[in-house]
């Protein structure tokens, strides 16, 4: 077991390895463009779905509660949290349909969506992202693998080389982890 361990540990950091070699730049841009929406008054929209629903409400909390500096909440909502909407839009229009829903109600020019998904072929993400470029969103992929059809619809896919949902997951975090940190810098430093 203790190999196995080892082993897993260290596929971790090689996934880790390779998003240094190749998306970096992506990261950083997007860190630029979080900072300059956060700047204007606008919001940040999170979505997946499974594991990476559960990175939207991380990611969503970490911007209005704060990450480890202490600052003012920032405006950032995850749509995969309201059971009643998730399920109305669901039953009345199709589970395809429940992001694209929220942000026809909630998106503005000026905010930036982030879909999240770790094939990058979710039909309902597909969806949401087609719906935020429509009303003149900022998109960003978090995504794994090749970047699936995402890759080819969001502004700018950050893609985990990986075939592993629990690696493309757990650097998904990782990187939002990353772009939080450059917020507090950017909004704490004078």
């Amino acid at each position: 077991m203790k190999d196995k361990i080892i082993r897993d540990i260290r596929d971790a950091i090689q996934v880790k390895e390779s998003v240094i070699r190749s998306q970096v730049e992506l990261i950083e841009r997007a860190a630029v463009l979080v900072v300059d929406c956060l700047k204007k008054k606008n919001k940040l929209l999170f979505f997946g779905n499974g594991g990476s629903a559960s990175d939207s409400q991380h990611l969503a909390a970490e911007f209005v509660g704060r990450y480890e500096s202490e600052r003012q909440g920032l405006p950032a909502i995850a749509l995969t949290t309201d059971t009643a909407i998730l399920t109305a839009v669901g039953n009345d229009y199709g589970f395809d349909r429940v992001f694209d829903r929220q942000i026809e109600a909630l998106g503005r020019v000026g905010d930036v969506a982030f879909a999240i998904s770790t094939s990058g072929n979710s039909p309902n993400v597909i969806s949401g992202v087609k719906k935020a470029k429509e009303k003149g969103l900022t998109t960003i992929g978090f995504l794994g693998r090749d970047g699936g059809k995402l890759k080819a619809l969001v502004d700018l896919a950050i893609v985990v080389p990986s075939a592993k949902t629990s690696r493309i997951q757990e650097t998904h975090l990782m990187i939002g982890h990353i772009l939080c940190e450059r917020v507090d810098e950017a909004l704490l430093t004078p």
